[in-house]
């Protein structure tokens, strides 16, 4: 890790003093204290990411990038600084390497584009696994219909693994590059991402890291990873909505074409022809997302104030918990038992749909999520329609798992 990175420990977690931190928990639904466990959707935001944004617009609230007066000189640094957060949390090389995005769609999008005009051909093959989300598929599909290219799958096992050795022998000459999920959404699984990196990088194969559900989660080096992309969101990590990353390599990002046009991507337009910017600025066109950028780096250092690995700590507890507690209900099948999870936790009750369990717990104060997760090949992969999902931050307790076995216990009651 370089000596700007971020990854600092508090000594102590403290979960109540992190609790107060975060106002929607005071929050009663239907009469009861919210239990709020779809964090994997999206995180709820600490009071000084809140704040950050009301100061944003009350004192700075300027364009960025072209202006010489003070609020655009404000709004440009506070920009920029954010930039060089999240660059030092991922320990990037360079702030260069960091393309602020829409979110982990979009970015999946632009590299998905970058790589379709720069580097793919009719006849290629594109290797993804049987976990992804949609959108580390349906891009790729996209491309693969237009440029006859060729989608392989590497599957996954009952326990929600990869087939790792399907993955070696989908390799072949035709194979141009490799995007996988480093966090399963639906499963909780941690895909053994250094060893894909690994394996693909003998065959000279970049490999493109979806990191939306292990950003929050995990202590993510991308110089040690290797990885030549990794995309995340801001809503995911305690940040807002609207805005994300993608993360690539310097001489990587240099080769690829840019995905829109517009202002600000550009060094010089005349009717004949148009010069790009330099990096990051190639890949951003039109005006940023300022505002939710600069919210974003504050949600970077509120984390790294916490602690990363305290988190990772505190979460996998918690799932440890919740497991064991639900596997106490003979009714309930745990979907997803990988031996290395993070966070998320899905299952299925016996003749009970998931949409009746997710509307019954809401009128009990707990808030899931139920449906296929924007993964509908692992629903197909394990023959059902959908899952109840609870998912962990770092402002869940063992309380609050409480609350929720307690309320599973009564919808199985019930609908008995």
């Amino acid at each position: 890790m370089n000596k700007t990175a971020v990854h600092t420990e508090s000594k102590i977690f403290d979960i109540e003093k992190i609790r107060a931190d975060y106002p929607i928990l005071k929050t009663v639904v239907h009469g009861k204290p919210l239990c709020y466990l779809d964090n994997a959707a999206t995180t709820q935001k600490p009071q000084a990411v809140i704040d950050k944004l009301v100061e944003y617009y009350s004192t700075m609230n300027a364009n960025i990038h072209r202006g010489v007066h003070y609020l655009s000189e404000l709004s440009t640094k506070e920009f920029e600084d954010s930039r060089i957060k999240i660059k030092n949390f991922i320990n990037a090389k360079s702030e260069k390497e960091i393309i602020f995005t829409k979110g982990t769609t979009d970015s999946l999008n632009l590299a998905a584009t970058a790589f379709d005009r720069g580097k793919l051909k009719s006849g290629d093959e594109i290797i993804i696994t049987g976990m992804e989300h949609h959108s580390n598929i349906v891009p790729w599909q996209l491309i693969a219909k237009d440029k006859n290219i060729k989608l392989r799958v590497v599957p996954i096992t009952d326990t929600g693994e990869i087939i790792f050795e399907e993955f070696e022998k989908m390799i072949n000459e035709k194979t141009k590059l490799v995007s996988v999920v480093y966090v399963s959404n639906s499963l909780g699984t941690v895909n053994p991402v250094e060893k894909i990196i690994k394996t693909a990088h003998r065959y000279n194969l970049p490999v493109i890291l979806d990191a939306a559900q292990a950003i929050q989660h995990l202590s993510i080096d991308v110089q040690k990873l290797d990885c030549d992309m990794l995309a995340f969101s801001g809503h995911k990590i305690y940040g807002p909505t609207g805005i994300g990353v993608l993360y690539g390599k310097e001489k990587l990002l240099n080769e690829l074409p840019p995905y829109q046009g517009g202002g600000d991507m550009i060094s010089k337009v005349t009717f004949e022809e148009t010069t790009f910017n330099s990096l990051p600025y190639k890949f951003e066109a039109g005006t940023s997302n300022i505002a939710d950028a600069i919210g974003l780096g504050t949600a970077i250092d509120y984390i790294s104030g916490t602690g990363i690995n305290a988190i990772a700590k505190h979460e996998g507890e918690l799932l440890a918990y919740t497991t064991e507690r639900i596997s106490e209900l003979p009714e309930v099948k745990i979907i997803g038992q990988a031996k290395e999870k993070s966070s998320v936790l899905s299952f299925v009750i016996d003749n009970i749909h998931p949409h009746d369990v997710g509307t019954f717990l809401d009128f009990e104060g707990v808030a899931v999520r139920t449906g296929h997760h924007c993964t509908q090949p692992v629903m197909d992969r394990y023959c059902i329609p959908a899952t109840t999902r609870a998912s962990f931050a770092m402002y869940n307790t063992k309380e609050e798992v409480g609350i929720l076995i307690n309320s599973l216990k009564k919808v199985i009651e019930v609908f008995k």
